[in-house]
Parts: C-alpha cells; structure tokens; sequence
C-alpha cells in the first residue's frame, strides 16, 4: 500500500478533508491498486497529465522523482518526455526535462564506475536491446573465438530480457554468477528467485527463462555460456509488466 502523508503535513490545519482525500484516498487507495494498474505505469500517466497541463512546479518534480523510484529509467524518462513533447507542448517538455535532470543527476554522475560491481558497466546493449524491456549494458571479458564466452551484463532498474531457451544437441546451457545489486530469475512453471551478489544460477538448455534487475535497483551478473555442439538462442515473449510488477 502506498503511504503518504503531504496533505496533513502541509493542510491538516487549513483543509483537513482535503488532506484525508489526498493521502488516504488517492494515494492510500488509487495509488495502491496494483493489481489493477503498476505503479510505473502510474507514473507515467501522472507525469502525462501534469505536463499536458504545463504543470512544472513541485508537484511534477515530486511524480518525476517517484517515477524514477517506481523503475522508469533515465533512457525511458528521456524517451517519455521526448514523445510528450509533440503532444503536449515542446516549452512543456523543456521545462519537464530540466527537472528530469536533475532527478536523474546523482545516477548519471556516478557513470560506470558505481554499476556493474568489480567488473564495470560496459557499453549498451545495442545489439540485442530488441529483446530487453529497459536498458542494459554489455562488457564482454572474454574471446568467444579463444576460450568459453564470459560477458558482464548489467541491468537499469526494471530492466529484464525477454523469455528464452538456450538450445543444444550437447552440453550448452548458461551459468549465471551475481555480482552486483538485486534481481530475479523465474523458470518457467516456478516462481522467481531473488538474486544478490555471490548468487550461482545454473541453467539447463532447454529450460525458458527470464533474468533481469528487480523495479528499484541496478543489478549485474557474469553471464557464463557453457560450451555445447550446436548451441542457439531462441528469444520468446517479454515478460509483462504485471508478471513483473506482481513478483
């Protein structure tokens, strides 16, 4: 449930039924339907509707703020606000970008050095982004040509990889070493497991999967592919935001 206090923090004294519809009806109730609607989801229409209305003041950096929190990235707020701009005004979207950067500023201050754990962030992900919902970075550390193929993968907050199956006539599969922040793993037909650091997930071939960084937080593994005669990726479905949003 959603917790919030501003309306009697700031009107308890002047508008008292004001401030118990704000915090106990909008926000305790509203907000907190998440079976219904996620909460990223909701923050990205609340940040719509204020910007359509060229309400930049303290309430809209208070929505930027907590949609960050919620798990919309830097790349997704940059995109939002980039195709808001055609429909709700180009000065509003100005005027919405200079708060977004300052929301997102301490993160991209800390740059690569403070993701990615030992090993560093890397590059985005480019080449397989078509497969990931949000945005995640590759730093490859080993030769695949040379020995077996060792890359580090590090996700934004909410970012996941789409379903898949590592494929193979022999051996193949994948392993997964956690190195940095939180995230999931689900097989599918199984719940998902929670994943930190020193975290070792063994995957079979054969078996559909998904991992990624939990809604509020980086996180990076060591993605080990194991060597096997005719190996293949095969990428499925996305995982929905309310498969994700409900672990």
């Amino acid at each position: 449930m959603v917790k919030q206090t501003a309306g009697r923090d700031a009107l308890n004294d002047f508008a008292p039924k004001f401030a118990e519809l704000n915090d106990d009806v909008l926000f305790g109730e509203v907000w907190s339907r998440e079976d219904k609607l996620s909460l990223k989801l909701r923050s990205i229409v609340t940040m719509t509707a204020l910007i359509s209305k060229g309400i930049v003041d303290n309430s809209l950096m208070y929505h930027l703020t907590t949609a960050k929190k919620n798990g919309v990235t830097r790349t997704e707020m940059a995109e939002i606000l980039t195709h808001l701009a055609f429909y709700a005004g180009w000065p509003n979207a100005w005027a919405a970008f200079r708060m977004a950067k300052e929301v997102y500023a301490e993160e991209a201050e800390a740059g690569a050095e403070e993701h990615g754990g030992f090993f560093g962030m890397g590059e985005p992900n480019v080449s397989y982004a078509k497969y990931f919902i949000g945005q995640s970075y590759l730093k490859p550390l080993t030769d695949p040509k040379e020995t077996v193929f060792i890359a580090n993968v590090t996700f934004e907050p909410g970012c996941r990889n789409n379903w898949h199956i590592h494929h193979a006539d022999k051996g193949g599969g994948q392993l997964l070493i956690c190195v940095d922040g939180e995230g999931w793993y689900q097989e599918e037909g199984k719940p998902a497991q929670s994943l930190k650091p020193g975290d070792v997930v063994t995957i079979p071939p054969e078996v559909k999967h998904w991992h990624g960084a939990k809604k509020d937080c980086w996180f990076s593994h060591l993605a080990v592919e194991v060597p096997g005669e005719n190996t293949s990726n095969e990428w499925c479905e996305p995982v929905t935001d309310q498969e994700y949003q409900q672990l």
